[in-house]
């Protein structure tokens, strides 16, 4: 890391809430969501030409997908054999979706009308229902909290206006039961951040997916969400007023916000720890990160530093390690590997 990484990396650690206690946090994004449906739908859109990286990387896209009963396993088997001073095991604040696209209507509806599944329901189509017994095992025994990350990891109005206008990559795509990823030639919207604003009149639908969204992540859990992770990063600050009607008490942020206008135009923020908005909602903040499925990089040795300057400066430590990293569905070896990384 170069010396100027390093001091912004102290700087961004200064302002917000202190505590002379040390606390560690994993939040984990994308629990829920279908991401990509198997190996061999991501040979064929390979093949097709959609473009399936994230970045730099198309790691996401290669190996994430829904969470089987021996990913939970494993997860689990780690998070309880350690404890924290007061005898309490690890635990991973699972960032989850509460739906995914029920492809099947909306084909029949010709691309007309959008629908949704719950992801329980999506676990039975991908023929892992016995997932959802690990969820409720993990929240039981305090391996495995979920808050709410969205209904869908999916922008719906962006995409289902490329689906109405036949762009052939989202189309290519939906036939595969797959949207992850950004269409450089229809849209400048990565179809997987939910609340960026195509056209600004999106925020309207955007608030029903919020309230409906948090309502069924209650039917599905038992109790309310209080923590918001927007998808991908981009979320509107007009949406604050119905998170908090739906019980939202926390919002995820980057340190340096680009709120979304709609038409491309974007209005910078500045936020730090515990920062409190007009609705008294706080905004939380990450300050380490853990990525270990991105093997080009020493994931312990950078986290560890993360931590550390986190602690110099009476910050908890807020690691952000997403859902990709435990997955062994495609590819075991990935998850065999993260968790020895953990």
């Amino acid at each position: 890391m170069s010396i100027l990484k390093k001091i912004n990396k102290h700087l961004s650690n200064i302002p917000g809430w202190r505590s002379g206690r040390k606390y560690l946090i994993i939040e984990s994004d994308d629990w829920g969501s279908i991401r990509m449906p198997s190996i061999q739908a991501y040979n064929r859109l390979k093949a097709k030409g959609v473009p399936l990286k994230t970045g730099n990387s198309e790691g996401y896209n290669r190996l994430d997908t829904l969470a089987g009963p021996d990913d939970f396993s494993a997860l689990f088997e780690l998070l309880s054999s350690v404890k924290d001073k007061n005898g309490k095991k690890g635990v991973f604040t699972a960032m989850s979706l509460s739906a995914n696209p029920d492809f099947d209507k909306i084909r029949d509806s010709v691309f007309e009308e959008y629908f949704y599944e719950p992801f329980p329901v999506t676990l039975e189509k991908y023929g892992i229902s016995k997932s959802l017994s690990c969820w409720k095992d993990g929240i039981a025994h305090g391996l495995f909290r979920p808050e709410f990350h969205g209904r869908e990891h999916l922008n719906v109005a962006a995409w289902m206006r490329a689906l109405q206008r036949k762009d052939p990559f989202t189309l290519a795509a939906f036939n595969e039961g797959f949207w992850g990823f950004r269409n450089p030639g229809s849209s400048r919207i990565n179809y997987q951040a939910a609340y960026d604003l195509e056209e600004y009149d999106d925020i309207i639908y955007q608030k029903e997916v919020i309230k409906s969204g948090l309502d069924l992540f209650e039917a599905i859990h038992g109790y309310r969400a209080s923590f918001f992770v927007p998808p991908n990063g981009p979320f509107n600050l007009g949406l604050c007023k119905a998170t908090a009607a739906s019980g939202i008490k926390y919002i995820s942020t980057a340190k340096i916000h680009r709120e979304p206008m709609g038409a491309g135009k974007f209005k910078k923020g500045l936020y730090s720890l515990g920062k409190k908005n007009q609705e008294g909602q706080y905004f939380l903040v990450r300050n380490c990160f853990f990525e270990p499925h991105q093997t080009q990089k020493d994931w312990v040795d950078s986290c560890l530093k993360d931590i550390s300057v986190a602690f110099l400066w009476n910050k908890p430590a807020i690691i952000s390690s997403h859902r990709v990293n435990y997955i062994g569905m495609h590819n075991e070896a990935n998850r065999i590997h993260s968790l020895k990384e953990l």
